[in-house]
């Protein structure tokens, strides 16, 4: 491991940690509902699911600053999975997925890293 992938752990570490703290205490608004065609998905995640992702993301993010070795690959591989299935709840409510695939390539960078 160089200096390149622990400085690409705190980026990634930063970045989930200001995304888990704004959607702990910042998610106040409705997400648009859907259109008609699609009545089976639903119209958006309840607050409480929100703040339980933020507290995830939080975690993962602080597991990220430590130096173990199998922890931080660990918390790696969970933002990832949390990021495909972000990825997929926005391309399924037609929204802009651009920024969960760039912290799904910033986490694959720190498993690389890391492996």
């Amino acid at each position: 491991m160089n200096g390149l992938d622990r400085f690409m752990e705190f980026v990634a570490s930063g970045v989930f940690l200001c995304v888990g703290f704004r959607k702990i205490w910042g998610y106040r608004h409705r997400p648009k509902p859907l259109e008609a065609s699609q009545p089976r998905l639903p119209f958006g995640l309840p607050h409480a699911t929100i703040v339980v992702v933020g507290v995830l993301e939080v975690t993962a993010a602080l597991a990220l600053l430590t130096p173990h070795a199998t922890l931080v690959p660990l918390a790696a591989a969970m933002l990832a999975l949390m990021m495909i299935a972000a990825g997929i709840y926005h391309v399924r409510r037609h929204e802009p997925a651009a920024p969960t695939v760039v912290l799904f390539l910033l986490t694959i960078f720190v498993i690389v890293g890391r492996w």
